[in-house]
């Protein structure tokens, strides 16, 4: 069996409620754009993956996704054998070579999540079995709350009380006289949840060093990306100061600068997102490291649209990820691709033991949000 074709589809997901990352120069919503993926064998077996580009979180966008996966990755990996999915990172990266860690992350996790995909239909198994893991399973989200003002704030716990949410997790920096009054009310409203606060690299170090403690007082779990990833100092003064569990995420793409950045001890665990770091076989690796280091493994997402989020509740269920998931895609997304929808019923949601990422793509829905320009 051969790699036969290779097709991408840029779409853009209409969005629903604010989501600060979705959001134009002025404020109005822009949609959330992906890249699918379908891989078809010479036996015409198919398999389907996303590409998660967001231009205000990393240096992606759905025209260079797009294009990469066009012009550079399919040439790569015609022909090849697809259950060779370590083969085709290192043909990607071939094709496109590493800057501090592997270049188009986002790009490249759309091919692994097709590869993967495919090569459980193929066998008729879910991806866990794959993996020699336990299918299905519940995963447990938790409400994302990046209100404009404290004013929106209490609407905003409201609305994930009612869907079934008790966990949340909030966007913070630059501004620390905010995110301590910010996490603090959340924290009063819900007191036994789970409390996440991801400052998206927004503080500088000695902001982070001063709001890190009061966040801490006001009970928020963990503190997830302060600074930079660049920031490696940084790092390793907060980790010391040990006011709170210090979480990375941008900046972590490769098991290689994990391990490092666990040599240099610059963090607590890290917000896994199979999106971010070039696939399922990067995050695999990333969570093992984390689970043999004794580390924090929190699962997140960037807003994973259909396909993107099936690969990360797979995955995430077969690791036994034990804390609240941020996996907003349900909470900001208006529209699907698949045949049956994600829906979180009491702030969880069922993963499919279907074979493959375990849904079924509806082309036709496709249709209705394909960009035609590229």
């Amino acid at each position: 069996m051969k790699i036969e074709r290779v097709e991408a589809f840029p779409v853009l997901y209409p969005t629903i409620g604010r989501f600060k990352f979705l959001e134009g120069p002025d404020g109005k919503p822009l949609g959330r754009p992906a890249v699918l993926v379908k891989i078809t064998t010479d036996d015409g077996t198919v398999g389907w993956g996303e590409s998660v580009p967001v231009p205000k979180w990393s240096d992606e966008t759905l025209e260079s996704a797009t294009s990469t996966i066009r012009t550079y990755l399919t040439p790569a990996l015609l022909g090849r054998d697809p259950f060779d999915i370590a083969g085709a990172h290192e043909a990607m990266n071939r094709a496109i070579s590493p800057a501090f860690s592997t270049g188009m992350p986002l790009c490249k996790a759309g091919v692994d999540m097709a590869l993967h995909d495919l090569c459980c239909r193929f066998l008729k198994i879910p991806l866990a079995r794959y993996w020699g893991r336990q299918a299905g399973g519940e995963v447990l989200l938790s409400w994302t709350l990046n209100p404009a003002s404290l004013d929106h704030l209490d609407d905003m716990i409201e609305e994930g009380w009612k869907r079934g949410y008790r966990n949340f997790n909030v966007k913070v920096a630059p501004d620390p006289k905010y995110d301590i009054e910010l996490c603090r009310r959340v924290k009063e409203r819900v007191p036994d949840g789970f409390l996440w606060a991801d400052a998206n690299c927004g503080y500088n170090l000695s902001t982070a060093l001063e709001v890190a403690p009061k966040l801490a007082d006001v009970g928020v779990a963990v503190l997830e990306a302060p600074l930079r990833p660049n920031e490696l100092s940084g790092y390793q003064r907060l980790k010391h100061q040990a006011a709170i569990p210090i979480i990375m995420d941008e900046g972590v793409v490769s098991p290689r600068e994990l391990v490092e950045f666990i040599r240099l001890n610059m963090l607590d665990g890290v917000a896994m997102k199979p999106a971010r770091c070039g696939g399922l076989l990067s995050a695999r690796r990333q969570i093992e490291i984390l689970l043999d280091a004794g580390m924090l493994f929190l699962g997140s997402g960037l807003t994973d649209p259909d396909i993107s989020l099936a690969a990360s509740l797979a995955l995430y269920s077969a690791y036994g990820l034990s804390f609240p998931a941020a996996l907003n895609g349900p909470q900001f997304l208006a529209h699907s691709v698949i045949r049956s929808p994600f829906k979180p019923i009491d702030g969880k949601i069922v993963v499919p033991q279907n074979s493959g990422l375990g849904f079924e793509v509806d082309e036709k829905k496709i249709e209705e949000i394909v960009v035609d320009k590229l």
